[in-house]
């Protein structure tokens, strides 16, 4: 956190450089000493430290100033720094109006000018007030701060998207608090687009776009180099295995990926079952240390950019990206995951992002806090999301379409579950409809068996119910089977005639796809075990795979 600030307003260029000269010597190494010629430039000032999140400790200011006398200044400065000491310079004239701001302002004090010598007529006084200020001070956050409103499915991208990829901000919500909402304003200047984001150094960005943001919090978004050794397009745990295993036996290797690294396990609440860790992680954690090491072999991870096409030329790999650059590889691994199963019922796309949230959207737990929340799915990402939402709301409530969650869920999780009082199950029922008019606000539930309808107020709804294969950029390139998984290696084979186009005499590698070179690993592969573990272990068999492949061409 940087120095608070000691801001000085007064018209008077030479009165306002002895206070300049006078508050420095006495506070310059604890304070930072701002001065401003009038009160609309010192206004301005105080818009520009509030959106840096910096703090001012004292009000230092002349009562006759025109266009905007001092009281006039304070009483719309103290609306954005409302803790801040307040002192007025005033002549034996303004006595009376300095009095009044007592009341009207909350004045500290005034002072006659001239104050000569300050330290018998200046410093004691400001001490006091300085030293009141310091005992009740809540420093601002000094970081990245988030501006928006709790409805808004582009402020939830927003934060989903740092939270994500770990990037530290605070969530600021201009429907309560009112020193954001006066810095959003003033920001648009009468438009209003949200998310808006702070930065420390006093810059700020309206509605970004992701990438933009990604470039602008320091993450790459570009590929350096046209060429490398091995290219993988997804950062789940797979590519993430894979990049870690192919950078550290020399391979120059490249990771992109469209959103974040360490896929659907990153927005895993709680992993129990991962060897190593007796007391479990958090997706979070294991994703950051898999990205921390991934970069330590030298991986070059791209972040925010999509791969939407492949193309085959001889023995290259050709990756087009979708800002326009196409990146060329001797080896290719498709490790792009699978994503949550959209939910057909009426209302649910309009209210996605404002209260209905696909996958365990981390970043809005705090935000239902006391509510009663459902979970849709009865699946090991579910059961993970409803014990660690069960933290913060009053009532967790899973919904699942078959007689129980134990048949697709790890003992563990049901156990768990049936020990935390605050969640309750309701089995055999579906989403009929959602509803609310800004955000969510009833869930209508069907009974599947007597078909009764249900409405329940809901604050949030998360859902989890399957996965779909993320698939389409290699649809036209490589064998699916009919749910769009790749077939890989023996697979290939199934019915017989599944290597009629393989174009060399040796079989297809385990987890290579019908062209060769291209391989798959992860949730996306047909046959793969859903679980973290076994992506981890396919991605780090793939390297060995493209060795051998590599030694071939």
């Amino acid at each position: 956190m940087g120095k608070a600030t000691i801001l000085a307003v007064d018209d008077d260029r030479g009165v306002l450089n002895s206070v300049e000269r006078d508050l420095r010597q006495k506070y310059g190494r604890d304070y930072r000493i701002v001065k401003s010629e009038s009160g609309a430039m010192a206004l301005e000032v105080v818009q520009q430290l509030t959106q840096r999140g910096e703090t001012v400790a004292l009000f230092v200011v002349d009562q006759r100033m025109p266009q905007m006398n001092g009281v006039q200044f304070l009483e719309q400065a103290a609306s954005f720094f409302p803790e801040a000491r307040k002192v007025l310079l005033t002549a034996y004239a303004d006595t009376e109006a300095a009095i009044s701001a007592i009341n009207k302002v909350g004045l500290d004090y005034y002072l006659m000018k001239p104050w000569d010598p300050p330290e018998q007529n200046l410093y004691p006084v400001l001490d006091d007030l300085l030293n009141d200020w310091k005992a009740g001070a809540v420093l601002p956050y000094d970081g990245i701060r988030v501006a928006g409103v709790q409805w808004s499915a582009n402020c939830h991208t927003v934060k989903d998207f740092l939270s994500r990829n770990q990037v530290p901000y605070q969530w600021q919500d201009i429907e309560k608090d009112v020193q954001a909402r006066q810095m959003v304003e003033a920001v648009n200047k009468g438009e209003f687009h949200l998310p808006v984001i702070f930065f420390p150094d006093g810059s700020v960005l309206v509605q970004p776009s992701l990438q933009f943001l990604a470039e602008k919090i320091g993450m790459q978004t570009r590929p350096s180099q046209p060429f490398y050794d091995f290219a993988i397009i997804g950062a789940g745990p797979a590519g993430l295995a894979a990049a870690v295993y192919a950078a550290s036996e020399g391979l120059h290797t490249i990771l992109v990926e469209r959103e974040a690294a360490g896929g659907q396990a990153g927005t895993s609440s709680r992993i129990e079952n991962y060897l190593g860790f007796p007391n479990g992680l958090t997706g979070a954690d294991l994703s950051r240390r898999a990205v921390a090491q991934a970069r330590r072999f030298g991986v070059e991870l791209i972040t925010t950019e999509e791969a939407i096409g492949i193309r085959i030329e001889e023995a290259y790999r050709f990756v087009r990206l979708s800002s326009g650059k196409e990146i060329s590889c001797h080896a290719l691994l498709i490790a792009t995951g699978v994503t949550v199963r959209r939910l057909e019922a009426p209302g649910i796309d309009a209210l996605t992002g404002a209260g209905v949230y696909y996958g365990a959207a981390l970043t809005e737990a705090n935000a239902y806090k006391g509510q009663d929340i459902f979970i849709v799915g009865g699946a090991n990402s579910a059961g993970q999301a409803a014990v660690y939402f069960s933290r913060f709301a009053r009532t967790v409530t899973i919904l699942v379409r078959g007689d129980s969650i134990g048949s697709g869920m790890s003992n563990y999780l049901v156990d768990q579950i049936d020990a935390t009082p605050n969640i309750h199950v309701m089995a055999n029922v579906e989403v009929a409809e959602a509803t609310g008019s800004q955000g969510l606000e009833t869930v209508l539930v069907k009974n599947r068996e007597t078909g009764e309808l249900r409405s329940f107020p809901v604050g949030a709804m998360f859902i989890f119910i399957g996965a779909v294969p993320h698939t389409d950029l290699v649809k036209d390139l490589v064998k699916t089977d009919s749910a769009g998984f790749i077939l890989t290696g023996p697979d290939l084979n199934r019915d017989g005639r599944g290597l009629e186009t393989w174009p060399l005499k040796r079989e297809p590698y385990l987890l290579e796809t019908s062209v060769p070179g291209v391989f798959a690993a992860g949730d996306v592969r047909h046959g793969s075990v859903k679980r973290i573990a076994s992506a981890v272990g396919e991605g780090s068999i793939s390297v060995a795979l493209v060795h051998q492949y590599l030694r071939t061409v």
